[in-house]
C-alpha cells in the first residue's frame, strides 16, 4: 500500500506529526503507518516562532533521519521557504519525501493563490511521486474565510497538481460538508474537537493530522511531572527507561544499516 492508498481507505488516514526522532520512533512504535512532522514542533524544538522559515534546516534533518522507520514521512515545508518556485521544487527533489505540506500564507497572511500554484506545480514536474497535501490558511487566519473563496483556491491547487487539499481550522460539521462535496481531491484537517474519526470520514474527510497537538501535549505532561513532584502528587506513569532506551537501540541499527 502507497502513501497515496492510505488517503482512499475506509476510514481516515490519522497522521501523527512529530518534530525530531524520539516522538517519531514513538509514533511508529504504536503502528501508525506514516508520520508528518509539524513545522510549530520542529521550530518550537529550536527556540524560533513558527511560520518564519527558520525550520528549512531542521526539517530536512529531521527528515533525512525518519528514513531509517519502517513508515512513510511527509514533511511539513511551510511555505516552502521560497517564493520561486524552482527553488521550492529543488526543495522538495532533494529531501524526497513521501508527501509535504505546502502552505499559502506568509507571515500571517495568504498570499496569491497563484504563488502557492506555481509552486505545487513545479514540484510535481521535480518530484511527481511526492504526494503533495495543499493548504489552505483561510480558515487558519479568518481570512477569505467563505466557503467560495476557500473552493476558489482548492481548485487552483488541484489545478496545479495537488493530490489532497488541507483546510486547517475548518470545524464546523455543515461546512466541512460543503467543501468536501464539492472538493474532487481527498480533504485533511486537523483533529476536531468534539468530532471523531468516524464522524469526519460521515462527513467527507480523509485525512486527519494532529499538527503541534502532541508537541504541546509533551510539554504540558513534562511540566506535569515537575509540577506533581513538588507538589506531592503521584507521579504520572510513563514508558519505561528499558523500552525507550530499546526503541532507540532498534532504530540506530535500522539507520547504520541502510
Amino acid at each position: 500500500m502507497t502513501f497515496r492508498d492510505l488517503h482512499f481507505q475506509d476510514s481516515p488516514l490519522l497522521l501523527p506529526n512529530a518534530w525530531d526522532v524520539g516522538s517519531a520512533i514513538a509514533f511508529a512504535a504504536a503502528g501508525f503507518p506514516a508520520i508528518g512532522t509539524t513545522s510549530f514542533g520542529v521550530n518550537a524544538a529550536s527556540g524560533r516562532p513558527d511560520a518564519e522559515g527558520a525550520s528549512r534546516d531542521a526539517t530536512a534533518a529531521l527528515v533525512e533521519q525518519l528514513r531509517a522507520l519502517p513508515t512513510y514521512i511527509s514533511a511539513d515545508i511551510e511555505n516552502g521557504y521560497s517564493d520561486d518556485p524552482a527553488e521550492v521544487a529543488a526543495l522538495v527533489a532533494g529531501l524526497s519525501p513521501d508527501g509535504v505540506n505546502i502552505e499559502d500564507s506568509a507571515g500571517g497572511r495568504l498570499v496569491d493563490p497563484a504563488i502557492p500554484a506555481a509552486k505545487i506545480r513545479a514540484i510535481k514536474q521535480a518530484a511527481p511521486d511526492v504526494f503533495v497535501n495543499a493548504r489552505v490558511d483561510s480558515y487558519w487566519f479568518h481570512e477569505d474565510d467563505t466557503v467560495g473563496a476557500v473552493l476558489d483556491r482548492a481548485k487552483a491547487y488541484a489545478d496545479a497538481g495537488a493530490d489532497c487539499i488541507f483546510l486547517p481550522g475548518a470545524a464546523d460539521p455543515a461546512t466541512l460538508e460543503q467543501l468536501t462535496a464539492a472538493i474532487q481531491l481527498p480533504v485533511n484537517v486537523l483533529a476536531v474537537s468534539g468530532l471523531t474519526l468516524i464522524d469526519l470520514w460521515n462527513l467527507g474527510v480523509r485525512r486527519v493530522s494532529t499538527g503541534s497537538l502532541p508537541y504541546r501535549a509533551a510539554i504540558d505532561a513534562a511540566v506535569n511531572v515537575a509540577t506533581a513532584l513538588r507538589d506531592g502528587r503521584d507521579i504520572p506513569s510513563a514508558t519505561s527507561y528499558a523500552e525507550s532506551q530499546q526503541r532507540l537501540l532498534d532504530f540506530a541499527l535500522r539507520a547504520d544499516s541502510d
